[in-house]
């Protein structure tokens, strides 16, 4: 049995594995919570990827017999071709290592739909070249709130009206709209330079936009757990 171990800003998920199929998947609001569940799993194999800065906390409760945390120079199934690999963040290259096990040999955008919008691109010779990050829904919102005098804070809906009535409707209309037709360029851009482009959507507010989206995409939830474990599995198998 294999832990890994997806620690974000908002929350930590968590997937137990039988070596490349995921058995079950949990999240965890608090540190706490997730410290007193891997203080009571034993596992074979624990790969831990975080963007929060607390990973050395989350390994020491660790009862695997192998632990792995996530770094710029950790071995991946992929070629990191990242110019600047250090400061890349562990989720985004486990999401594009999702992409080469999903679709190995073929040219993959996913587009992680989280605090931030993040894109990654991985070509059909397995080479992770980069992407782009833009601001997520939340953060939207916020900055309208936080940077205007008289702005309301508003919230994302599944389907904002291209033309608001009022203010709310207005603010939620120019977010979600915005972000649908920049996810749709961004897709059709590249597409353009890499006919057959698979695009692949994940994060925890991807189901805002996924009907938006379909059928151009492939939608997998689990793709940085899935990513994550073909980390590991690179790194046992070596």
């Amino acid at each position: 049995m294999n832990i890994v171990v997806d620690a974000g800003n908002t929350f930590t998920k968590v997937g137990i594995f039988e070596k490349d199929s995921l058995k079950k998947k949990m999240e965890f609001r608090s540190m706490g919570e997730l410290l007193v569940f891997l203080q009571n799993t034993a596992a074979d194999h624990l790969i831990i990827g975080s963007v929060t800065g607390k990973e050395g906390e989350i390994a020491s409760q660790s009862l695997a017999r192998q632990t792995i945390i996530l770094r710029h120079s950790t071995p991946l199934p992929i070629q990191n071709r990242y110019a600047s690999p250090a400061a890349l963040g562990v989720d985004r290259i486990a999401a594009a290592c999702g992409a080469w096990l999903l679709y190995p040999h073929q040219d993959s955008l996913v587009i992680d739909i989280g605090t931030c919008i993040n894109y990654e691109f991985v070509n059909r010779r397995g080479e992770y070249m980069g992407g782009a990050i833009s601001p997520g829904v939340k953060m939207r919102f916020d900055a309208m709130h936080h940077f205007t005098e008289k702005l309301p804070l508003a919230q994302a809906v599944p389907e904002a009206p291209l033309t608001g009535d009022d203010t709310i409707s207005c603010l939620q209309g120019g977010v979600m709209n915005g972000m649908i037709e920049e996810i749709k360029g961004i897709i059709r851009r590249y597409r353009i330079q890499n006919p057959g482009l698979r695009v692949i959507l994940c994060g925890g507010d991807a189901h805002f936009f996924e009907n938006h989206l379909k059928p151009t995409i492939f939608v997998a939830p689990e793709l940085v757990l899935l990513g994550l474990n073909s980390i590991l599995l690179h790194n046992v198998a070596s």
